[in-house]
């Protein structure tokens, strides 16, 4: 475990940048996230899928899967890829302030 600084937060990560603490996120930590995974500006739908992934790890106590997200949040697996180029799983849960998806290399 480590902190580093995030849109102006110190901020708890583990050893592959995400975040231990989910309560630290803010909407401005996800810009930022965002940013440094060459994904900028964040759209709406990028958007309803990180209230999504936040709303479900909140239910279910573990960052959601693309499938349930792909499921769920009205949103296709092609676009998921679009939205979040380098891993759409990885980096959705990343960007939402959540640990590594289960089943995500």
């Amino acid at each position: 475990m480590s902190t580093t600084m995030i849109a102006g937060q110190e901020i708890e990560v583990n050893e592959d940048g995400f975040m231990l603490n989910p309560d630290q996120w803010s909407p401005e930590i996800a810009v930022e996230l965002a940013r440094e995974s060459g994904i900028d500006p964040l759209t709406d739908k990028h958007w309803q899928v990180i209230d999504f992934c936040r709303r479900d790890a909140a239910e279910k106590g573990e960052a959601p899967g693309v499938r349930r997200i792909t499921k769920n949040a009205d949103v296709s697996m092609k676009e998921m890829y679009q939205l979040f180029p380098k891993g759409p799983g990885i980096l959705a849960a990343k960007i939402s302030g959540l640990n590594k998806p289960k089943g995500c290399i």
